[in-house]
Parts: C-alpha cells; sequence; structure tokens
C-alpha cells in the first residue's frame, strides 16, 4: 500500500508530539519507601538501621552538655518517631536527593528549651566530628537555616542521610558528606558527618 507524501508527515508529526518514554526532563526524584509504601510528609516513621535489630534505633541524649540534646543511636530503647518536612512545601511526599528538615516527635519533656528539629551543630575540636544535635528550625530555606537540611539517599540494599544542601547556593564551606556514627569516650554513638554512611531503613 502506497503511503502519500502527505500522509507520511502528518504520521511523522503524530509520533514527534509523544512524549518519550523514560519520563520527562523535569520528572520528580523517586519516593523515598518503608516497605512498598511511600513516606508522606508530616507522618511519623522510626528510622532504624539495616539489618534490622530486635530493638533501637534513634533517641535524643545530653551526652556532651545539658542542651541541646544529641542525635545518638541506642540499642536497647525504643527508637523516637521521626517526622520529614520537604523543602516544597507542596509535595507531600518524601522523595530521594532533595532537601528535607527532620524533626523527633516525642511528648516527653526533654528539659531542654531547643526545638527537637535536626542540625549540625559546630565543629567539635576535641573530638573532630561535626556531631547531629537538635534546635534547628523547620523551612525558612537560607543562609540563617543551611545547618537544617538533609537528604535520604538510597544505599546499598536500604537509604542513607547526608548533609549535602542544595537550598543555599551562595554559602560558603558548607560541607558535603554522609551521615555516620562515632562513639565518644562515654560510650555514646553520636550521629555526624562521615565517609562511612549508617545505613537504614523506615518503619
Amino acid at each position: 500500500m502506497k503511503i502519500t507524501l502527505a500522509a507520511a508527515f502528518i504520521l511523522l508529526l503524530a509520533f514527534s508530539t509523544k512524549p518519550m518514554l523514560g519520563g520527562s526532563a523535569d520528572a520528580k526524584p523517586e519516593p523515598v519507601l518503608s516497605g512498598s509504601k511511600m513516606l508522606r510528609a508530616g507522618h511519623s516513621y522510626y528510622i532504624i538501621p539495616v539489618p534490622q535489630p530486635p530493638s533501637g534505633g534513634l533517641q535524643l541524649a545530653s551526652s556532651r552538655r545539658k542542651c541541646p540534646l544529641d542525635v545518638i543511636t541506642v540499642q536497647e530503647d525504643p527508637s523516637l518517631p521521626s517526622s520529614f518536612v520537604p523543602v516544597n512545601s507542596k509535595d507531600g511526599m518524601i522523595r530521594v536527593s532533595t532537601d528535607l528538615n527532620i524533626v523527633f516527635n516525642t511528648d516527653t519533656d526533654t528539659g531542654c528549651p531547643q526545638s527537637n528539629v535536626w542540625k549540625v551543630d559546630d565543629y567539635d575540636n576535641s573530638t573532630g566530628q561535626w556531631s547531629l544535635t537538635t534546635g534547628g528550625v523547620v523551612g525558612n530555606p537560607g543562609p540563617q537555616t543551611v545547618r537544617n537540611w538533609f537528604k535520604i539517599e538510597k544505599y546499598e540494599d536500604g537509604y542513607k542521610l547526608l548533609y549535602c544542601p542544595s537550598v543555599c547556593r551562595n554559602c560558603n564551606n558548607v560541607p558535603c558528606k554522609d551521615i555516620g556514627t562515632y562513639i565518644d569516650s562515654s560510650g555514646y554513638e553520636h550521629l555526624v558527618l562521615s565517609d562511612m554512611p549508617y545505613k537504614i531503613q523506615f518503619l
């Protein structure tokens, strides 16, 4: 069957206007999963190491001073629930490679006036570590809040946390590091900026 030049042109035009397979250039990053379910902004989840222990996870502790409290790992005590707030408040999903705030959700009086929002503390010359502590704020991206922003990335058969904020392009001397652990002289295992990621999952 012969195809006229006009018909061929119409077919070519039709195919060229269809989207290419694999998504568009502005496709959103994939959602973070808890099992087979997508993490939702503002919902509570437990951050648990991989492989999953019988108990434990992440907690608050006055390990270096009374206040603010630091983010530590625990093995015997139950993990505190956390919620995630993405930089794009209109996106109800938590996605990989996306700036977000992390908040411990607890009704227990910590005895500290600071918030339970995670942030990177000042560099500790005595330990050589950048520890994760609390007292951050939610939202308001910029130079004043650059230490409050984290990302979740795929890592092997789980996930990892990353401090590499992209909310402030003009901020200087901002490290870009995985979140790992460091055991201090008192036996507390802190979350810190590290070259060795702390592999996690969400429950």
